[in-house]
């Protein structure tokens, strides 16, 4: 695919301070949607800054991806989102249509004095033993043999995990299931597993950050809206492929350039793909929307495509500073050719470009 540039410095202020003299937002449609925490932040920017391009305001409910997908799928909002996406027989049972809206790339940090940003290397199967229990502590001769001519301190390690049902907890323990077979016999993956009794819980992406920040010996797993937010020391990551690789635009692209988007409903699996260059610990983001709405909803739907239509194509750059990257071009366009699929009362497509 062709490469889109993905951001990932803050521009929050700058964005809000743009929208000085537009439309008030009172003026506007509106539509609603519900679903996954780990999208929350990305939305927000959006709406912020896409309310009054797009013509539309998105208020949004982080109540986790169940329930958002409970709720389109009763159509008590306009729209769901989750981090798992579902397969065309369940999109099928309940009349929506499904399509990605971002990339959501999840870190580790530690808390390690004289240890800077990306100097520590971790493999999948060293980070499932120290939550495991199995290393307690960073001079560990496992750890030292992953980082030579790094000094690494005689502290005990603190593992810190989400205490809350999480995205970011699914696709993080997906990838120690793959990489440890210690923790795919043990805990395994799941958006809440049951952790050793080891370390400490943190709620949300801000809790597990503030734990990380304020221990000495922590490590925590965040999406990089948590680590840019609290100015955490990210590490490298070890990929399918044996080599150390760092978080940011180059490697997310990687990944997203190795990942197949010709599954059906775009259900793909981004998590330790094949490629030198490729982070191996992220994940698309979906949109749940009706594919065959009432009469009465027919408006919410096209507005609802508007919106991601203005997110997709114009939305890139406020995602800087969110931790989320976006779509190429390419996929993009497969998305737009998708939401033909999506037909009104008179079977007419509710959505033209």
């Amino acid at each position: 695919m062709r490469r889109r540039s993905f951001l990932a410095a803050s521009g929050a202020a700058a964005v809000g301070a743009s929208l000085a003299g537009r439309p008030a937002f009172s003026q506007q449609a509106k539509i609603k949607g519900a679903g996954d925490v780990l999208m929350r932040r990305a939305f927000e920017a959006w709406n912020e800054a896409g309310g009054a391009a797009s013509g539309v305001r998105m208020e949004y409910d982080a109540v986790g991806s169940a329930e958002g997908l409970a709720a389109v799928a009763s159509r008590q909002v306009d729209f769901g989102a989750t981090v798992t996406p579902l397969s065309p027989a369940r999109l099928k049972e309940r009349g929506l249509l499904q399509f990605p809206s971002m990339i959501c790339p999840i870190v580790f940090a530690a808390n390690l004095p004289g240890v800077a940003d990306h100097q520590l290397k971790l493999s999948g199967e060293a980070i499932a033993d120290l939550y495991l229990g199995k290393i307690t502590k960073w001079n560990d001769p496992k750890l030292a043999a992953l980082n030579p001519g790094l000094k690494l301190p005689n502290l005990a390690v603190t593992p810190v995990h989400r205490a809350d049902s999480s995205g970011t907890t699914l696709l993080t323990t997906t990838f120690l299931s793959r990489t440890s077979d210690a923790w795919r016999t043990g805990p395994r993956a799941g958006s809440v597993v049951k952790w050793p009794a080891v370390g400490k819980a943190g709620n949300l992406n801000a809790g597990v950050a503030e734990a990380v920040k304020t221990t000495q010996g922590a490590i925590g797993y965040v999406t990089e809206a948590g680590e840019v937010a609290k100015g955490l020391a990210v590490t490298q990551l070890r990929n399918q492929s044996g080599k150390f690789v760092k978080p940011d635009g180059d490697t997310f692209f990687a990944a997203v350039n190795a990942t197949d988007w010709s599954a059906q409903g775009f259900g793909v699996d981004m998590i330790d793909l094949e490629g030198d260059d490729v982070w191996p610990l992220l994940g698309p983001s979906f949109t749940l929307i009706p594919v065959s709405p009432a009469a009465d909803k027919v408006e919410s739907v096209r507005n609802t495509m508007k919106f991601f239509d203005w997110a997709l194509t114009k939305g890139e750059e406020v995602l800087r500073g969110t931790g989320n990257a976006a779509m190429p071009e390419e996929l993009v366009d497969f998305i737009h050719e998708d939401w033909a699929h999506v037909k009104g009362p008179d079977g007419k497509p509710i959505w033209t470009a």
